[in-house]
């Protein structure tokens, strides 16, 4: 089983190095378009490029993908799936239409609802994140990897192992773009529990790459995401050690459901207790 789930992490490389490297074709023009989507989320070329390179990999190993810029999929045809590709070809877009170069490429294999395989790479900051049974790794890619073929480049990985905790002061994550009133009540109550606690804001998957890596101890996120927003994330926290729980069941969030939209989560470093940290909102998830 290791051996298949190594090969499928190569190819879950593979496939994130090509949709990163159609995506910094876009971002080094000077000039690209951004429309909108019916949820009012701006979309570019770069999203699309990345999908279709994406895909075209993934598809050679018959297990279904279900990409945010893909087809819409009922629920009655996914239901049947064991094992599915969640990907979301470009995270951040507001940060990668800010040029703030916190986005990334993020891809995971879901067996049974669950991530097993997790693969987060941000292109403009030339980092690449994994997790699988095997534990979770970093690595910077080479200079020229752009230039590269994506076999080249994997092959080029320098693998640093993540899960131990640098940070001495309690370290919590905040997103960039999506910081709800929610989210600053946490942080306060947080804050009363914790004495002085560090808060660390970073755009996409990073949030969750930096709980990983042990340079924070806890992300909460009160506030809707997508299954192929966390998916990824979650597989390398897993796998290096940490929990992303759901605040609903206050258990492992778990995918491929009805709904592709995720409730209220909290992420944890390896050795933090995610439960000792549900702290009441005063806007409960689901209460107006």
């Amino acid at each position: 089983k290791n051996e298949l789930m190594h090969k499928l992490t190569m190819i879950a490389l593979k496939a994130a190095v090509q949709g990163a490297q159609a995506i910094m074709k876009v971002y080094e023009k000077d000039d690209f378009e951004v429309r909108f989507k019916n949820d009012n989320s701006p979309l570019t070329e770069a999203d699309v490029n990345s999908h279709l390179a994406i895909e075209r990999i993934l598809v050679d190993t018959e297990i279904p993908v279900l990409s945010e810029e893909g087809d819409e999929v009922s629920y009655d045809t996914r239901k049947l799936w064991t094992k599915l590709w969640l990907v979301d070809p470009l995270d951040g877009t507001k940060e990668f239409v800010k040029r703030t170069g916190e986005f990334t490429v993020n891809i995971a294999l879901v067996e049974d609802n669950y991530p097993v395989l997790g693969v987060v790479l941000a292109p403009a900051l030339n980092m690449v994140y994994w997790g699988d049974a095997d534990g979770a790794y970093k690595s910077t890619l080479h200079k020229k990897w752009l230039k590269h073929s994506p076999m080249e480049v994997i092959t080029d990985l320098d693998p640093v192992k993540l899960g131990k905790s640098e940070v001495c002061r309690f370290t919590a994550v905040a997103s960039v773009s999506h910081f709800s009133p929610e989210d600053a009540n946490y942080a306060k109550l947080l804050q009363e529990l914790k004495g002085d606690i560090d808060t660390v804001s970073v755009g996409s998957s990073l949030k969750m790459c930096l709980v990983a890596d042990g340079k924070a101890h806890l992300y909460p996120r009160l506030g809707s995401t997508m299954e192929w927003d966390t998916a990824a994330g979650q597989a390398v926290i897993e796998a290096a050690g940490g929990s992303l729980l759901c605040w609903h069941t206050k258990d492992r969030m778990g995918y491929n459901r009805h709904d592709l939209t995720n409730g209220w989560f909290l992420a944890a470093s390896k050795g933090v207790d995610a439960n000792d940290y549900w702290l009441i909102s005063h806007h409960e998830e689901g209460e107006e």
